[in-house]
């Protein structure tokens, strides 16, 4: 398993090792799989919570082949209803009940998929152990679908031969660090510390005011991740994806095959870096790729004259955002 950590670039950096932002890419193929390359399923993990983003053919297997235990996920978000995205999931529902699974899985994916569910509990959920929470949309406008204490996931609406929606995941923003000498320095209490750690300004008790610059380390920058495939590429996706840290974008054709692309409602490679170029991300990962290419080097340059921060995914690759301060240091 190859794994690849990106740094962010903000003006000023202070890098800092601790809670994990990291993408597991457990298929990378279209429609069909191959020896290679399984169909489209990745993990994110965001401090330490998985998130499993589309659930092709074979995604169970995977997840232990690169080292994810799948009872540490309770979300899965599928971007629509095409096989290749979605027939993983009835095995892993299956496995979940013979490993004795008692958390709730939340399902989130178009309305229709609920019908598919229900046949599933009906036909082969004898015994199951925990419930489906199923959490339907109709991606037609961008929205927020989830959100706990440490990020939030929009849906993206894009566009293709049946509904689909990509997925914008958000770190939250952390409360601020306060230097350790401060506290002794001014004595804090428990209430003071929570107020700085907030953003507030300190009042000695001469009445003089103590920046809360002065008093806390710069901010960390929360990191974000996008999930788009099986879509064709459109302007609007422009400010909907600005300024993401990392952008994971279908690159199924070649852009000798731009009209084929059209035809069946995908994208080439050099069309995801033009976006990506134009909505200032990060970094660019392609992936999706049909298999009438024996190499993908050629979908990789294509992209990356238009947008050198370009890696074409592979099955078993880890994506790593690191976390950082931003500001000026004291």
């Amino acid at each position: 398993m190859k794994q690849k950590s990106f740094l962010l670039k903000p003006e000023i950096r202070l890098i800092i090792y601790s809670m994990p932002f990291t993408i597991t890419v457990l298929g990378s193929s279209s429609a069909i799989p191959t020896s290679t390359r399984f169909s489209t399923a990745q993990v994110l993990n965001v401090h330490e919570r998985f998130f499993l983003i589309d659930c092709g053919e074979g995604a169970q297997i995977q997840l232990r082949r690169f080292g994810i235990n799948p009872a540490r996920i309770n979300h899965i978000f599928i971007s629509h209803l095409h096989g290749d995205h979605l027939f993983g999931l009835f095995g892993l529902f299956s496995s979940y009940t013979l490993l004795g699974r008692k958390n709730d899985l939340h399902v989130y994916a178009h309305k229709n998929l609920e019908v598919t569910i229900d046949h599933y509990r009906r036909y082969f959920g004898e015994g199951m152990t925990y419930q489906i929470v199923f959490h339907p949309f109709v991606a037609v406008k961008q929205t927020e679908i989830y959100s706990d204490k440490h990020m939030t996931v929009e849906l993206l609406p894009l566009r293709h031969s049946v509904p689909v929606a990509g997925f914008i995941f958000r770190e939250k923003p952390a409360l601020l660090n306060l230097r350790k000498e401060a506290i002794e320095k001014y004595n804090l209490g428990i209430r003071e510390i929570r107020r700085i750690k907030e953003g507030m300004d300190l009042t000695g008790t001469d009445g003089e005011t103590i920046p809360n610059a002065e008093l806390t380390l710069p901010p960390i920058k929360p990191r974000s991740y996008a999930f788009c495939t099986d879509t064709s590429c459109f302007s609007k996706l422009v400010p909907a994806l600005s300024g993401m840290d990392m952008l994971y974008f279908e690159a199924t054709f070649s852009e000798k095959d731009k009209k084929l692309a059209k035809i069946t409602g995908h994208s080439t490679s050099a069309q995801a870096a033009n976006l990506a170029k134009k909505a200032g991300v990060g970094k660019l990962l392609i992936g999706h790729f049909s298999t009438r290419y024996k190499s993908i080097n050629g979908l990789l340059k294509e992209a990356r004259d238009i947008f050198p921060e370009t890696y074409a995914v592979a099955d078993g690759d880890r994506y790593e955002l690191k976390q950082e301060r931003l500001g000026r240091h004291l």
